[in-house]
């Protein structure tokens, strides 16, 4: 880490061995991106609460080439977080999920999910059928690709989405899921 690490103690003294034990789970975020810049840590103690008692929060703030990454409290109250090892533990966890996401994004390995694709059942036969999809491509489809609905009730001209299974067929495109588009259809 280029420019160290900052920790500060909000509505607490400041505690070593807390400290301690923010800068070596920063240290250790180092395996996960090689390129941090700096991290902030803020421990906050808030005031004694009447029904869930006194529960730490931790701030993380990692900066990275071109942007900051912010790690804080959110959702509900965890009682767990009473103890501020717990809740360090917790933050920086949480840290190190955001950390990896943040590479594989960089290395263009987060996954994009392709919209499904369109088309109108062209031909049936016993247990399967060929689609026909909106650019003219026909795609291979077995009965129990249908996702509801009965594979008896398919007419031909009917309008599916389906999702093309890559690798599937050394026959040519397959559907892995077909979902009948439309007014409501029977389940079976």
């Amino acid at each position: 880490m280029e420019l160290g690490v900052q920790i500060t103690f909000k509505n607490m003294d400041p505690a070593p061995a807390v400290e301690a034990k923010a800068r070596e789970r920063a240290a250790r975020l180092d395996r996960f991106y090689d390129r941090i810049l700096g991290c902030r840590v803020v421990i906050e103690a808030p005031h004694r609460h009447h029904r869930t008692g006194r529960q730490y929060r931790i701030g993380i703030v990692l900066t990275v080439p071109g942007r900051d990454i912010f790690v804080t409290h959110e959702g509900p109250e965890n009682p767990a977080h009473k103890d501020v090892m717990v809740a360090l533990r917790d933050a920086f966890d949480a840290a190190r999920r955001r950390l990896e996401d943040h590479a594989r994004e960089l290395r263009g390995q987060i996954k994009v999910h392709e919209p499904p694709i369109h088309g109108r059942i062209a031909r049936l036969f016993e247990d399967y059928g060929f689609i026909e999809t909106s650019d003219g491509q026909e795609v291979y489809f077995h009965r129990h690709s249908l996702v509801e609905g009965k594979f008896k009730s398919l007419k031909p001209g009917d309008e599916v989405r389906l999702t093309i299974a890559e690798n599937e067929s050394a026959k040519g495109p397959q559907a892995s899921t077909v979902h009948r588009v439309g007014k409501h259809h029977p389940v079976g």
